[in-house]
């Protein structure tokens, strides 16, 4: 069994806990998951099975998604709903005064992750020295906040907002909130938190635990996506004899590579520019990639072999299923 489940995970569960529950239910034990969610926070949690798990890097370096619910006036030791209260400030905060500075949140951003996190320092997770109530410094490090819109405000002592966030890999939620009510003079705390969009994977498209349960009951896995589907990658194609070669680490020169298996003998050669702009468009949410470097799924005969990297003229293996 291989493939890629788009997960909703419940309020309650570490990520951890969906990935044991569903090597139950399938009862196989090759499952992963692309990206913790905290056990207080629900959303999209794709899952990898089987040669999935080889692809949940790529998965993980995708942008993601947010509806965040943020409370003013009230700062915690967490910075969500969970912590304790540590001030609580009078404020008489305006939807206008939040919409002047949230444009000073988007775009590269630097943030220190919260003591309450899985960062590692020396060998442990922060969570642990602020369970210790050690107090350790902490490196600020750069992310990027691609959108921040307000959806919805709620006028009331401790006025409440409704945020839309995209996001890179690595961006903290609840530090955002922190920080906004840092710079409103007023304090805050993310009060709620939905996880909507992780990559290609939408909330909308999502199978609840119990979904899941019920199919795999029935004998039926519609909630099994092929491979393809979890990469927001362009597609290129192989033909047998150079798919065989890509399977043993060769490159393949461009005008060896199709671009769609509709296109017959149309090759990269001639929509190069074309396929390339679209590359650098479609890869930027991937941090780690660089434009000298795209990255594109690499398809034989209908199954994705691997991930292939564009260097000057030719196409080298990235990484190869087998």
């Amino acid at each position: 069994m291989e493939g890629i489940i788009n997960v909703l995970k419940p309020p309650g569960m570490t990520s951890s806990d969906v990935v044991v529950w569903m090597r139950r239910i399938l009862k196989t034990k090759k499952i992963g998951h692309t990206g913790t969610l905290d056990p207080g926070v629900a959303g999209v949690l794709p899952l990898c099975v089987g040669k999935g798990t080889r692809l949940a890097e790529y998965i993980t370096e995708q942008g993601k998604a947010y509806l965040a619910e943020v409370a003013f006036g009230i700062t915690t030791d967490t910075q969500d709903a969970f912590g304790k209260t540590t001030q609580v400030t009078s404020t008489d905060l305006s939807q206008s005064n939040l919409e002047s500075v949230l444009p000073h949140f988007v775009g590269k951003i630097s943030q220190t992750p919260p003591m309450y996190s899985a960062v590692r320092r020396e060998g442990k997770h922060l969570y642990e020295y602020a369970r210790q109530g050690i107090d350790i410094e902490i490196a600020p490090r750069e992310v990027s906040i691609y959108k921040l819109e307000l959806k919805q405000w709620y006028e009331r002592e401790f006025p409440r907002a409704i945020l839309n966030i995209e996001c890179s890999k690595g961006t903290y939620i609840r530090t955002l909130c922190h920080d906004l009510g840092q710079a409103l003079g007023c304090g805050a705390h993310m009060s709620n938190l939905l996880r909507i969009r992780s990559g290609p994977f939408k909330v909308q498209e999502s199978w609840t635990l119990e979904e899941i349960e019920k199919a795999v009951s029935e004998s039926t896995y519609p909630f099994l996506l092929p491979l393809t589907e979890g990469l927001d990658l362009p597609r290129v194609f192989l033909s047998t004899a150079r798919a065989n070669a890509f399977r043993h680490g060769l490159p393949t020169k461009r005008e060896f590579v199709m671009t769609s298996l509709t296109e017959g003998n149309s090759r990269l050669e001639d929509r190069g520019l074309a396929l390339e702009t679209k590359s650098s468009v479609r890869t930027s949410n991937i941090e780690h990639r660089t434009s000298s470097r795209l990255y594109v799924q690499v398809i034989d005969d209908g199954e994705l072999i691997g991930i292939g990297a564009w260097r000057e003229d030719s196409l080298f293996p990235h990484k190869v299923f087998v």
